[in-house]
């Protein structure tokens, strides 16, 4: 009637919808493609910076990739405004790793905000240094964290310590000590928020030093309950697992009772306790599976693989704790410091610090003590869905070791609608564990409403719970047989032959509950066996009838009333066996099987008529296995049936019919024996941990520590004094064996002029000079130069190197032994070298045409941007190929940039080459091309013409030749090495094999073989000059080291940039032994970071 109204509601919707937004930045998700992004980011205005930082975070966070604007963000680092300063600092956070060598050129802005006034501003800049995550940069990042974690603000404390576990990640082997010295101090410190994210620092930086938390364990139990939620899950861990190591497990607790219990012979000073928890002294309503709690605590320490594998071995061999593992809860201070410390937290928000301290009662309180964990378990189940599964994965572990716990508490447990199917199974299992013969009525009329449940899987479930019940509780059981026996006469199982999958299971559960229960006493329910054969015509699920075939097989001779019926029913299977399923036929013929091999009197010739025909039935059967089963029963029960058809069939002897004999009576004539009990395979975790939920070790997962595993500080100080005095003598081989240093002043190194690489050109080529030789210059002392010289005209280098000769004491003063290198050189190594030769276009793409290039040493003299290149050009086909010539992608057109040409002298991306007129098939050609790469990451896109035809390719660059080599002595190395420290400076490890091969081949030539520091230098060197245009400075090889070790091994190379003339410094260091693979440590120094970075990746992945 008045259709304004609904106009006016729709018009308030919108209204409030945009009321709601007033205020907010939800208007930056309207328009994720915003063109005007750019221009606002090089805007004047802080105000309109914001507001394109902002946009891209919205951007970020829909999943949009925005790193094209990494270069304008990065410039609004150095920004005075706050707010804009730590939107750049999120952005630098999320594309850091993706582009470290944008991210590098921020590293002088974030080292300036290191020092701000404003600790926010401190803060940032150290979270976004380590958020990088650069080898490169990690020195920067441990001075700058090492700073912070004194500072004054708390904030910039904790960010200290959030930035170690990212730091550790770089597996920075040699500054570990230094890691860990800043998580000692850190754990030094007052302010819960700093101890809490130290404490995640400690566990993932180093976990087993307890020697930390020793010196601060007080201090970190007091203050554990004014620690962040978070961080008091990690503390109470390091603490539980330091008091373990430390002082062992708690006497008073039930493991030592458990332990108590299957030692007792072996402890006598543990008599009182003992007693205390024997037989006399447990309440008898407070029983518990001793087995089972056993193998929770020993999965515990051990770790449920390791405890699953040493227990199904024949012999187990358990742990065996000392008496000197356990300590005393009221003796022990800092025991009882923990449990009241932990005490508090049970009513703590969050339901992982419950957790957590709960595990922590469990394990370590005294067994009278243990309940207290109960309520406030209890209460965590009124928490959320996903929270109730995750306490009731651990209620589970805890019930079944102590069932009497929460046995009172059983309601707590009912099922709730609102319950998920993992929760309902969950609390089935644990009403099952914890019901006694006063809460047994209460939770079986329970179970009587879950039957009805409209989810039929809960409701089977429940059914099983009914027979797990019945076998707990046996006064039960009668109670138990006379509810799942009417459960299966009911209408929905017995009218409709085909049932719902679903009802089928409730009523196979409920038979297998009751064959459960009847194997536990058959002859006392012979009346149930016989109920349920007379209702096997109305029952109709397939699996349900075997179950009640095989019971009547079972127990065919149990009772007087079972004989009897036998031949009635067996008729009506055999009636009926042609309509069966496979599984009630292959039951069925287990059945007749039993019966006929078990049969005597009068009723056997009856019962042979049935079985043959049976047998009979299912050899004509379609099922293959089916038949298989029937063939096999024939012939196994062939004197039983007494055909002498089957009689010829069999082989005649007595001793193969004596054979079969013995194989029926143990198939079928013996009842089933009572077994003994399975042996406990659970799988059982720590407490609150993430793999007692997905029930397996989850990343990062570790049992507790082995009792009693660290020792107390006097031990220690004694054990350290006592190696301290064995190994008194061991520097003094280093002391007394002389070393020598080889001159400054000799150039280590010559150079072939025609490439610009390192070495001279020998004066007769046919005079082989030997690869290294010793400097003739005087380096040292007077009183030691001559016994050198003597020293290496009497014996080889190699003999030298390995076997330091004993020089008299008079004619070398202790001064001249503190060099421990002497410099070589190495002579004509630029002959050998090979550049590294790369694909341009092979003959499958190029319809036969090969064009491979190797970057040349030589410098071009038209502009130092451009790279010489030799490329090779092969007719691979068999037709000719002509007018070959090399373009680049875009060179019709023009550079539309006019500052980058003029900056970079007007020089094209490639100079234009000569065309070959034609290659014959076959016929190969060299060509000298001259390229000026935009960047020496990105490749140049070129195109390749021949017979008409065009082929995209992609040069692509290496940047070990955009360097050339720079002439240097020794001295000026250093000297301008010591000019580019700090941020100049980058490092990286990796591993060297390149000389393992050469060596493993000589092995067995001893007449010629190389010495094995020379085949080492020879193959860093080659590796090096292969892989770049350097110059190699000088070699420094360890005299007074230990055979065959290569450790103080040092080359030096220099170069300078191309474009701008800037120096590039590399210094390689070896550790290890000749004859196996090396650690090598390469340093770069460059004022161009970014490229000195580039270049050190590209120097460790040649050497590795």
């Amino acid at each position: 009637m008045f259709p304004q109204f609904g106009a006016t509601a729709d018009t308030l919707s919108k209204a409030s919808t945009i009321m709601f937004r007033i205020g907010t930045d939800a208007h930056l998700y309207d328009d994720p493609e915003d063109v005007n992004i750019a221009p606002l980011l090089d805007s004047k205005f802080d105000s309109e910076k914001c507001e394109a930082l902002k946009r891209l975070l919205a951007l970020i966070a829909q999943g949009f990739d925005v790193s094209n604007f990494f270069p304008q963000v990065v410039k609004n680092v150095a920004s005075h405004s706050l707010e804009v300063k730590k939107l750049v600092y999120l952005y630098l956070l999320h594309y850091a790793q993706k582009r470290p060598n944008e991210a590098l050129l921020s590293i002088n802005s974030f080292q300036k905000d290191l020092g701000d006034t404003n600790p926010l501003v401190r803060a940032w800049a150290l979270r976004t240094m380590a958020g990088i995550r650069l080898h490169a940069i990690a020195p920067l990042v441990l001075v700058a964290v090492g700073k912070c974690a004194r500072d004054p603000s708390v904030y910039v404390r904790k960010c200290a310590a959030s930035a170690l576990p990212k730091l550790h990640d770089l597996r920075l082997q040699e500054h570990s000590s230094t890691i860990e010295e800043i998580v000692g101090t850190l754990l030094t410190d007052n302010s819960p928020a700093v101890v809490g994210a130290t404490a995640a620092a400690f566990s993932s930086v180093c976990p087993n030093n307890y020697s930390l938390i020793g010196k601060n364990y007080k201090r970190l139990c007091t203050i554990l309950p004014d620690v962040e939620e978070w961080g008091q899950i990690v503390l109470i861990g390091i603490l539980l697992r330091y008091v373990i190591a430390r002082h062992g497990l708690v006497k008073q607790s039930m493991m030592f009772h458990l332990h108590s219990k299957e030692h007792s012979s072996s402890e006598n000073d543990d008599s009182d306790a003992d007693s205390k928890f024997g037989k006399e002294g447990i309440d008898p309503s407070k029983k518990y599976d001793s087995e089972l709690a056993s193998m929770i605590y020993r999965c515990y320490i051990e770790g449920p693989d390791d405890y699953l594998s040493r227990s199904s071995y024949s012999n187990k061999v358990f742990l065996t704790f000392s008496g000197a593992k356990f300590t005393s809860s009221k003796n022990n201070e800092d025991v009882k410091i923990l449990l009241q410390c932990t005490s508090p937290l049970f009513w703590s928000n969050n339901s992982a610090v419950v957790l957590a301290a709960a595990g922590v009662h469990w394990i370590m309180a005294p067994k009278e003590n243990i309940e207290r964990i109960v309520k406030p378990l209890l209460f965590l189940l009124r928490s959320s869905r996903n929270s109730n599964y995750v306490v009731l994965c651990n209620i589970q572990v805890f019930a079944k070791a102590m069932p009497y716990l929460f046995a009172s508490h059983f309601e707590n447990f009912f099922i709730l609608s609102t319950d998920s199917y993992q929760t309902k199974a969950l609390k089935l299992e644990i009403l099952c564990t914890i019901s006694t013969d006063s809460s047994i009525a209460s939770i079986l009329k329970e179970f009587q409403d879950y039957i009805r449940d409209p989810d039929r899987r809960f409701a089977a479930d429940t059914v099983a719970a009914i027979g797990l019940c019945a076998l707990q509780l046996p006064k039960m059981a009668s109670t138990c047989l006379e509810g799942l026996l009417a459960l299966t006469r009911q209408d929905s199982f017995t009218s409709d032959a085909r049932a719902s999958e679903e009802e089928a299971g409730v009523l196979v559960q409920a038979i297998m509950s009751i064959k459960m229960i009847v194997k536990q006493d058959p002859p006392s329910h012979e009346k149930v066996i016989v109920q349920l054969v007379r209702n096997l015509d109305s029952i109709k699920v397939p699996a349900a009838r075997a179950i009640i075939i095989w019971m009547l097989g079972e127990y065919s001779k149990v009772g007087e009333i079972i004989p009897k019926m036998l031949i009635t029913v067996l008729k009506y299977i055999a009636w009926s066996f042609t309509s069966e399923s496979s599984e009630t036929k292959l039951q069925t013929l287990n059945t007749v099987a039993k019966i006929l091999s078990n049969s005597k009197g009068g009723d056997l010739e009856t019962l042979t008529k049935i079985g043959c025909y049976v047998l009979e039935l299912a050899e004509c059967d379609m099922n293959y296995v089916v038949r298989g089963r029937g063939c096999f029963f024939r012939k196994l029960l062939s004197s039983h049936l007494g055909s002498k058809k089957l009689e010829d069939e069999v082989v005649a002897s007595s001793q193969n019919e004596g054979l079969l004999n013995v194989l029926a009576e143990h198939m079928f004539h013996e009842q089933a024996t009572q077994q003994s009990p399975v042996p406990v395979n659970y799988r059982v975790y720590l407490p609150g941990s993430l793999s007692q939920i997905v029930l397996h070790a989850a990343p990062g997962y570790e049992p507790l520590p082995k009792p009693c595993t660290i020792l107390d500080d006097a031990d220690a100080e004694a054990e350290v004094s006592e190696q301290d005095g064995s190994d008194s003598f061991t520097g003094s081989l280093d002391e007394e064996s002389g070393s020598y240093n080889g001159s400054d002043n000799s150039v280590a190194s010559g150079g072939n002029t025609d490439n610009g690489k390192t070495g001279s050109s020998s004066e007769d080529e046919n005079i082989q000079d030997p690869l290294i030789q010793i400097s003739d210059e005087n380096h040292l002392r007077p009183a030691g130069s001559a016994d050198l010289e003597e020293l290496m005209s009497r014996r080889d280098l190699e003999t030298w190197l390995d076997d330091q000769p004993s020089l008299p004491n008079s004619s070398i003063p202790e001064q001249s032994k503190v060099p421990r290198s002497a410099r070589i050189s190495i002579k004509d190594i630029g002959k050998r070298v090979i550049p590294k030769t790369y694909e341009l276009l092979d003959p499958a793409n190029g319809n036969g045409m090969k064009v491979d290039y190797t970057f040349s040493s030589e410098v071009s003299t038209i502009s130092p941007h451009v790279i010489t290149i030799q490329a090779s050009f092969e007719n691979c086909s068999s037709e000719t190929i002509s007018n070959i010539v090399l373009k680049h992608e875009d060179f019709t057109t023009k550079p539309s940039d006019s500052s980058e040409s003029s900056s970079q002298d007007d020089v094209p991306a490639l100079i234009p080459m000569e065309e070959i007129t034609s290659l014959e098939p076959g016929q190969a050609t060299r060509e000298t091309i001259h390229v000026r790469f935009h960047h020496h990451l990105l490749p140049l896109k070129l195109v390749i013409y021949f017979n008409g035809k065009s082929h995209p390719v992609k040069l692509r660059p290496d940047i070990g030749y955009f360097v050339k080599p720079l002439p240097m002595d020794v001295d000026a190395f250093k000297d301008k090495e010591s000019h580019l420290p700090g941020m100049f400076e980058c490092t990286r490890s990796c591993i060297f094999k390149g000389h393992v091969d050469y060596l493993n081949k000589e092995k067995g030539n001893h007449t010629f073989a190389k010495d094995k520091f020379l085949v080492v230098c020879e193959s860093i060197a080659l590796t090096m000059l292969s892989n770049a245009n350097i110059f190699l400075v000088s070699v420094d090889m360890p005299i007074a080291a230990k055979h065959d070790d290569a450790s103080g091994l040092c080359l030096r190379f220099s170069s300078e940039i191309l474009s701008n003339s800037a120096p590039c410094l590399i210094t390689i260091t070896a550790e290890g032994i000749c004859s196996e693979p090396l650690n090598v440590v390469v340093k770069v120094n460059c004022e161009e970071t970014v490229f000195g970075l580039n270049l050190l990746n590209r120097i460790v992945n040649s050497l590795s």
